[in-house]
């Protein structure tokens, strides 16, 4: 079991940055690869970025490339998303989420466990 809690979200002016925290608690949480996902009222849940349990591998949708990075550290339980050149249609609830299979890291239904997610409002 593995309990997953978002922090940092916020409201930000387009263009801006945030960096969205995930702290899990459980003993194996560096033996797990780690998503973040989004998902606005009525839409499905979005992946945004994917880690290896490592960190030595990272993914994205071409929506966020270049602007959005995923890290993690292991020793604090804890992974990281810093959004940058925020934009409105970044607007969303974000979700990090624990337990998928690195070929199944971009599949919402791969996942095991999930936070609570953290709102992110970027003004135009």
């Amino acid at each position: 079991q593995v309990q997953l809690v978002e922090s940092g979200g916020g409201l930000v002016q387009a263009g801006g940055s945030l960096r969205l925290s995930c702290a899990a608690s459980g003993r194996s949480f560096s033996s797990y690869n780690m998503g973040w996902f989004r998902q606005a009222p009525g839409e499905e849940r979005e992946f945004v970025a994917g880690i290896s349990w490592s960190g030595g591998n990272t993914y994205y949708p071409d929506s966020v490339k270049g602007r959005f990075t995923i890290s993690r550290d292991n020793a604090k339980n804890t992974v990281y998303l810093q959004m940058n050149s925020l934009k409105p249609e970044d607007t969303d609830v974000y979700y990090c989420a624990v337990g998928s299979t690195i070929s199944t890291i971009r599949l919402r239904e791969a996942y095991k466990f999930w936070g609570q997610g953290t709102q992110v409002t970027v003004s135009s």
